[in-house]
């Protein structure tokens, strides 16, 4: 019955899975790499573009540099990549920066590592994607005018890609992944050799110039450490690895130390070949046309991947769309790699208490469903906001990443020592230290950079970000840790209430109400009353009457309502029922199941809003007595006991044991029925 209403979930995100199938969704490397890394690799497609935007407004002379800046970047790619395949063995359970820096720095070093990654996945998800798209309007510019609509029709194919599990949304990104880096390194290895054998490619932009004249003295200095900090954006991702080493198959540490290998190989080698084969082509771009010369009418500027696409294959060949096809389809891909990075931070985080419980959840499919729809949300929000530019989003890029990167280098070095301690200096573990302790100056120094020159064009945004986050984190701990406290069993228990009172709700005399004061006799209360909120005089004489009609056994009490609200009525004459002080007062409210939600919206409204209310009012318990309509028939479930028959579930209707020799009996442990008092009438016979 049930299986009509899920139907379109199902479709969408494919059946549920039990939990004894977790070890299935594991992943090999060949699907790690698409999963894990689609960022770090994605990012040469633009990394280079931005260093040379940032080098256009020092001239053609600056350009020049490119390599140059892009070799300082892969060095420092290098070392990072070194860095965390120390981390995926030294803490296999995951958790990356975060675990590093909780178990080495301190509570409050491990939370802002948390929320600079939490930021940084979130940015990561809204840049891919709008840089995907940059890509996809330079091949078909007719769709420019949709670009915030294409970002946000690729953010959902993506969430619901990754709701189904990450070994199905792995092998349906390993396409995109491999294709994008077989496409760049042929375009690149037929771009060389025509350079070598005479033919060096040409772009179509090597006709234009630069407005700009080359800096000097300290205007230099600055334009390079902009250049340097504008091409770290390839440096995102790399710690995505560490922090999904559980998803890995065995041995999870050594496939997760060598998948990072093979990212940070791939990563080195395109964005070095493409750095030079845009200097040699000569290759000119700019943030807007205004900056460059020479620009012809109606002049559309393309990206870097783009230019050098169609100056080794032919504007508009196979090659040309082959790679501008897997570019856009891994940058919008490469946000898969925050998309499981994300919910998994976000769940150990919430298992530690500093997130809600929720994002500690696995969904069906068994993944953290909450963690990938807050993410998507967020990120769509950051897309719209921004008008999904690139230029404009990259700015608050990398911020979070290099926060993270010292926090956890700076944890490692730390755990270096301890192990030291422990045992004694060897060499190894001399050179481990050093490669960690190296890479936490190293990014210190570049978080720096970041953070000046990047500052006033937007970073500004994720410098508050990150202590609001953070401070949340806080917040959230101690109300967890309060409402613990708050809910420990005491050692004299909870004293049994003396007498119980019965007040059921009635507006009218029907069925669902016949079938509350059943319910409301049944429990044998002290004292049963019907109550009746006057809210319509006609009404209230029709009840009478028919109450009279059926000489109901129920006395019914009437309470005037002047506003003609029900909630406040109820309240107050609550509260001046006089009862003991170990009384409780057990309210019955009837409400309408239905199988329409236009239909919700006509019925149980008030019921809602005085259920919300009594919550608030110690003494009150508070019974919900559904009547299924015949629209809820369609979604109808098995009355209690039908499945009797069925194998016994552990821990939920199994079999008591037997009873041991002096013990209690095996029938004392387990619900009898309780037979009605002498005297009683049938429920149907008391609401007749």
């Amino acid at each position: 019955m049930t299986t009509s209403f899920r139907l379109p979930k199902r479709l969408l995100v494919g059946n549920p899975m039990h939990s004894g199938q977790l070890s299935e969704t594991l992943l090999p490397k060949r699907l790690a790499l698409p999963v894990y890394c689609s960022d770090p690799i994605s990012s040469n497609a633009y990394a280079t573009q931005e260093i040379v935007l940032v080098l256009a407004l020092g001239g053609a002379t600056m350009v020049l540099f490119t390599p140059w800046v892009a070799l300082l970047v892969v060095s420092l790619l290098a070392l990072v990549t070194l860095s965390y395949r120390q981390t995926c063995h030294a803490y296999p359970d995951g958790g990356g920066a975060y675990a590093v820096s909780r178990a080495n720095l301190g509570r409050n070093a491990s939370l802002v590592a948390a929320a600079a990654l939490m930021v940084d996945y979130v940015m990561t998800v809204a840049v891919s994607i709008a840089s995907g798209v940059e890509n996809l309007v330079s091949a078909f510019p007719g769709l420019r005018p949709h670009s915030v609509l294409l970002c946000l029709v690729f953010i959902v194919v993506l969430t619901v890609m990754n709701l189904r599990g990450v070994r199905e949304s792995g092998t349906l990104f390993a396409i995109p992944t491999y294709g994008f880096i077989l496409s760049v390194f042929v375009m690149l290895g037929v771009g060389f050799w025509n350079a070598f054998t005479g033919h060096t490619p040409v772009a179509e932009s090597a006709g234009l110039g630069f407005a700009s004249t080359s800096p000097a003295g300290a205007a230099l200095v600055i334009l390079l450490l902009r250049a340097f900090a504008s091409g770290c954006t390839s440096l995102t991702g790399v710690e995505a690895v560490s922090n999904g080493v559980p998803t890995f198959r065995e041995p999870k540490a050594h496939n997760a130390a060598l998948t990072l290998l093979m990212m940070g190989g791939l990563s080195i080698a395109m964005m070095m070949g493409i750095s030079v084969l845009s200097t040699w082509s000569n290759l000119h771009i700019a943030d807007s046309l205004s900056e460059l010369t020479n620009v012809p009418a109606g002049y559309e500027q393309r990206t870097v991947l783009a230019q050098l696409s169609a100056a080794v294959f032919g504007n508009n060949s196979l090659g040309f769309f082959a790679v501008q096809g897997f570019t856009t389809l891994i940058l919008v891909l490469a946000a898969n790699t925050a998309f499981n990075g994300f919910p998994i931070l976000s769940s150990i985080l919430a298992e530690d208490r500093y997130m809600p419980k929720q994002l500690g959840r696995r969904g069906d499919r068994l993944v953290f469903s909450n963690g990938i729809i807050i993410l998507a949300s967020i990120a769509a929000g950051l897309i719209v906001a921004f008008n999904g530019s690139v230029t404009r989003l990259i700015q608050l890029y990398i911020l979070g990443v290099f926060v993270s990167f010292t926090l956890s280098q700076a944890g490692m070095v730390v755990y270096w020592r301890r192990r030291a301690a422990e045992s004694r200096w060897s060499a190894k573990l001399l050179g481990s230290m050093l490669v960690n302790a190296i890479g936490a100056v190293a990014t210190a120094v570049v978080l720096v950079i970041v953070l000046l020159t990047k500052f006033t064009h937007g970073a500004y945004l994720v410098v508050v970000a990150i202590p609001l986050l953070f401070f949340l984190m806080l917040r959230i701990h101690r109300h967890y840790t309060r409402v613990s406290r708050q809910l420990a069993p005491r050692a004299a228990g909870i004293t049994l209430p003396s007498r119980i009172h019965a007040v059921v709700l009635i507006s009218q005399l029907n069925e669902p109400s016949l079938k509350a004061l059943a319910f409301a006799r049944a429990i044998r209360p002290s004292t049963i009353t019907a109550l009746r909120v006057d809210t319509n005089a006609a009404r209230t004489r029709k009840l009478v009457d028919d109450w009279a009609a059926r000489d109901l056994p129920v006395p019914l009490t009437i309470v005037s309502s002047a506003y003609r609200d029900l909630t406040d009525p109820v309240l107050s004459y609550l509260s001046r029922i006089h009862i003991g002080p170990r009384d409780v007062v057990q309210v019955f409210i009837p409400e309408y199941v239905v199988g329409h939600w236009w239909e919700q919206v006509l019925h149980n409204q008030s019921a809602l809003r005085l259920k919300s209310r009594l919550l608030y009012m110690p003494g009150v318990m508070v019974t919900s007595v559904p009547y299924q309509l015949s629209s809820a028939e369609p979604f109808a479930l098995g009355r209690p006991g039908t499945a009797a028959d069925a194998p016994a579930v552990p821990g939920a209707g199994s079999a008591p044991p037997a009873p041991s020799p002096g013990g209690p009996t095996a029938a004392a442990s387990t619900p009898s029925a309780v037979p009605p008092a002498a005297g009683d009438r049938s429920l149907a016979g008391s609401v007749r």
